[in-house]
């Protein structure tokens, strides 16, 4: 772009210009200083030089992206070295023999006895499933003597169907649909009352498989330490032989016009039978009551 100035308005005689002769010699405009004359072109200013040495930024550029990518081959063929060195070692290295399997003898031999050598069978007194096969009402443990009848005026014990022993909890429906799906056997019952108020009842519920039988009871003590109406409201305690069972004692109910109400229960399971034990009265139960007849029935089951 070419600059020009304007022409400048005719100064006054007192604001001229000096001759050069009056102005000092410092204060000369050297030539290339000097203001252009009116009408001159102002030349452009030269770009200063680079220092010697400084790259070009294009040049800079290619440098910066070839030194990445010689990084980035030699980090790829680095590590795919190391992966072949791994794989050859390893395949060098003899095989370790695994530990031998701590495995005990089998339970039956590899060949058949000789005639004459097989073991005994088990007797009627130490095979348990014969036991509950059988009659399952002569298992329940008989009527103390001094005691009134049992359940439905019999001395011994009866069966109940499903229905019957649904009735006594009190969610009868449920329970009812519950036991219907789990296939239910058969249930054996016997109760029996001493003194005024106090009664006994014991029920040895079978069903086709251990597993039916465990359950139940499970779904019975887990009820028992809830805080309802109906359950025990605590742990209870471990029946010893049992494996899984439990008796409790429940808080006494009281209320104006009754006498109180005091009960125990013991539930436990031994192969495919639940068995449930309750004893109420109207005076204290104790832990020692409960146990007794719980132990007592179980090892009628053992």
């Amino acid at each position: 772009m070419e600059l020009h100035r304007t022409q400048p308005e005719p100064m006054a005689a007192e604001n001229a210009v000096p001759p050069e002769s009056a102005v000092p010699a410092d204060s000369a405009v050297s030539p290339e200083n000097a203001a252009p004359a009116d009408g001159a072109v102002l030349p452009e200013p030269e770009p200063e030089p680079e220092p010697a040495g400084a790259p070009e930024p294009a040049r800079l550029a290619r440098l910066r992206g070839r030194t990445a990518l010689v990084l980035a081959v030699a980090a790829v063929i680095g590590a795919s070295a190391g992966t072949a060195v791994g794989f050859k070692v390893q395949a060098d290295r003899a095989p370790t023999p695994l530990p031998a399997l701590n495995q005990p003898g089998l339970g039956y031999p590899a060949e058949p006895l000789p005639k004459g050598r097989e073991p005994e069978p088990l007797s009627a007194a130490e095979d348990r499933q014969v036991k509950t096969d059988g009659d399952l009402r002569k298992l329940l443990l008989p009527r103390p003597k001094g005691a009134a009848k049992g359940a439905g005026g019999k001395p011994g014990g009866i069966w109940l169907n499903v229905e019957e022993y649904a009735s006594h909890f009190q969610n009868a429906g449920g329970m009812f649909g519950d036991f219907v799906q789990r296939d239910i056997r058969r249930v054996a019952f016997v109760a029996w009352e001493q003194g005024a108020h106090k009664v006994t009842d014991i029920k040895l519920v079978q069903f086709h498989s251990g597993r039916d039988a465990m359950e139940h009871a499970t779904g019975q003590r887990d009820y028992m330490p809830m805080s309802f109406e109906y359950s025990a409201g605590n742990d209870g305690d471990l029946l010893k032989g049992s494996g899984n069972g439990r008796y409790y004692l429940y808080p006494v109910k009281e209320e104006a016009g009754y006498l109180p109400s005091y009960r125990a229960r013991a539930i436990f399971q031994r192969g495919d039978v639940m068995v449930d034990i309750d004893i109420t009265d109207t005076k204290r139960i104790s832990k020692n009551e409960i146990r007794s007849l719980a132990e007592r029935q179980l090892e009628r089951l053992s």
